[in-house]
Parts: structure tokens; sequence; C-alpha cells
């Protein structure tokens, strides 16, 4: 298996301010050093480990390396930074989910470092309940919750003010259209606003241009990604 033999590995992007260009934190993406094909992207082999559940035991593997490279760069004097992680919704629905992240992020204080957690608004909703009392535990303990690709999935407008939640993350599609179509500018304006409200951290993904970055600081967007 990939972990077993080593192959798999972490690439970190930076999440920037956008008022004042330093680095605030970074997203863990997985990478799979296959032997005979090279560097392959999640989408070539995270489908087959959500269909076969191995998603849980990779998404613990990427939450353990993440929390002790995270520990590294806290020793190398690298930041302060957090680093955010992915997590699937077969990972949350686990009994022990809560313990396990827990137990992985130990030793994490207030200086600056620590691990976020980043969820789509469809495995929020598969189990609401559920979701938001784990989510509420972890955010006691000091970790940031993410939602990720914000706009894309079911719309959680009417549950943002219940949900425990700290960043709100604007897909992609919404940023390529900047800064020229209207509609583009429009539904990432409302995002942006909508967030500002629930006192949330935007970060805008795909950022790609200088236009575009000085677009999405008119709006008030905290964050860039690319």
């Amino acid at each position: 298996m990939a972990i077993e033999n080593d192959e798999l590995v972490l690439y970190y992007q930076p999440q920037v301010s956008i008022a004042t260009g330093r680095i605030e934190s970074v997203e863990a993406l997985l990478r799979w050093n296959n032997p005979q094909a090279g560097i392959m992207p999640p989408a070539q082999f995270l489908p087959v480990l959500e269909s076969s559940e191995m998603i849980v035991t990779v998404g613990n593997w990427v939450l353990a390396q993440a929390s002790e490279d995270c520990r590294e760069f806290r020793r190398r004097g690298l930041g302060p930074l957090r680093i955010s992680v992915n997590v699937s919704a077969l990972q949350i629905r686990r009994r022990a989910f809560v313990e396990e992240v827990l137990r992985k992020v130990e030793g994490f204080g207030s200086d600056g470092y620590g691990i976020d957690i980043e969820i789509t608004e469809t495995s929020v909703l598969q189990d609401l309940e559920d979701t938001r009392s784990k989510l509420r535990l972890l955010r006691e303990a000091g970790i940031r919750i993410a939602i990720d690709d914000f706009g894309t999935g079911y719309s959680s407008l009417g549950l943002l003010p219940t949900l425990p939640i700290d960043i709100l993350k604007i897909d992609r599609a919404f940023i390529q259209g900047l800064p020229d179509n209207p509609a583009s500018v429009a539904l990432t304006a409302s995002i942006i606003q909508i967030a500002s409200a629930f006192g949330l951290v935007t970060v805008a993904e795909g950022v790609e241009s200088a236009a575009q970055l000085e677009r999405l600081r008119i709006l008030n967007c905290h964050q860039s990604q690319e």
C-alpha cells in the first residue's frame, strides 16, 4: 500500500493575506509518488480510496503528517502559520473522529501554529446534528473549521448562523470570472458580505492574476490562494 511504502507526500499551498501579502496559513495537498507513474494528483486516486473507504486511513495519515510538519515549522521558526487539512465525510462519521483528531494535534496552543479542518457543504449536511456537535468540540479545542468550495454544494446559507465554523473558502469557479464578469463579481461580493456578517474569514481559491487580486481587495476578501 502507498502508506506502507512511504509513497504519499504532502505539498503545501500558501494562503496569503490580501491586505499584507503575508502567508498566514497553508493548505495540505495530497499527492501519490507512484513508482511507475510518478507524482499523481488526487483526482487520479481519491475516487478509488473513497469507494473502498480507504480514505479514512489516508485521511488519518494526512492529519498526522500535517501535524508533525507544523511542529517542524515551529521548531525552525517558520511562521507562525497554520496548516489546513481536508477531511472527508467518512472520517467525520466515525464515532472516534474527534478523539483521533485531538490526539494528532496535541501540543498546539495559542502561539499561532496549529491545524485547521476543511469540510465541504455536502459533508456537513449528511448528518447535520452529529457533524455540528463534533465540529463544535474541535473548535473548542482551538481547531479552526473551514467550509471548502463554498457555493458549489447544497445551499447552507440558512445554516451558517448555527454552524461552528470560522472560514469560508470561495470556490475557484466564482473567482475565474473576476474582475470583469458582472455575475462573478456579484456572486463573490455576496459571499464575502455574508461571511462578514457572521464574522467569518474569507479565502478566495484559484487566484491567478493581479487583476483578480485587486478586485478581491476592493471586495474586502481576507486571503487568496492559487
